[in-house]
């Protein structure tokens, strides 16, 4: 199944981070993308999909990828994962909502490079990541949570929770590109050599990490809550009206026509 190979998840990642970060060549887009200054300091990315039943994720169904920044600033590969609990056929017709969670520190990503079950808000904590540009995002970025995440639904930014969220390796997978004997330790640390399908995702983060946004309006949204909770009024949003619950934070049509 294509969609679920690597080459397919890689080829999703890249779609997906297009429409969360900034596009260079539309530099206002980073008012409602995540912030640069967040995109430089992390450690490692995992972007990927989650069934949503209705307003609540069900966890069962849902597939991506994460990559480690190496020591000297590039890229890892990237290694699949998925929910526990995955059942492809519950895909078809499913209402999918797009996360990227940027790892913000050492052990946020040896989480995912051990093998076991990453635990949303158990074994790694996470929180709502700022969006936008300005000083503001100063604070958000100097003790950041071991995770920043982002989630976005039919075009908009939603501050919904995933706590909980149990994300486990997709060895299969990673067996079936890679071979055997390759872990996901040798992937995020640089002992297997970046492959040429995942250049295009590549290619959107480092665009990203190239903006010039010097010039943009200080004009950013920094929660201050832990994801699962209500969306703090740390900041006012883009939008006239401040988000409450899992009301959507951003309006992101523009992002998706980049």
């Amino acid at each position: 199944m294509q969609g679920f190979s690597l080459p397919g998840e890689s080829q999703k990642a890249a779609k997906i981070l297009k429409s969360f970060l900034a596009d260079p060549s539309h530099p206002e887009s980073a008012l409602n993308s995540i912030p640069k200054q967040v995109l430089l300091g992390c450690k490692g990315l995992a972007v990927f999909t989650i069934l949503k039943a209705g307003f609540v994720f069900s966890g069962k169904a849902g597939s991506g990828l994460v990559v480690a920044r190496l020591p000297d600033g590039s890229w890892s590969a990237p290694s699949c994962i998925a929910t526990a609990g995955l059942g492809w056929g519950l895909q078809i017709g499913a209402d999918l909502t797009e996360v990227v969670m940027v790892l913000n520190t050492d052990e946020a990503v040896k989480a995912f490079s051990r093998g076991g079950n990453v635990t949303i808000g158990g074994s790694v904590s996470a929180a709502a990541g700022p969006i936008g540009t300005g000083g503001q995002l100063s604070a958000a970025v100097t003790n950041p949570s071991p995770i920043f995440s982002y989630s976005r639904s039919k075009g908009l930014f939603a501050g919904l929770s995933l706590d909980g969220t149990i994300l486990v390796e997709r060895s299969d997978a990673n067996h079936a590109f890679y071979g055997a004997n390759i872990s996901s330790t040798d992937i995020l640390t640089g002992r297997v050599p970046a492959p040429e399908i995942a250049s295009p995702m590549y290619d959107v983060i480092e665009a990203a990490e190239g903006l010039d946004d010097s010039h943009l309006p200080d004009q950013s949204y920094v929660p201050s809550n832990p994801v699962g909770g209500s969306p703090a009024q740390a900041a006012a949003p883009p939008s006239s009206a401040p988000p409450t619950g899992n009301a959507p934070l951003f309006d992101s049509e523009a992002a998706l026509k980049k």
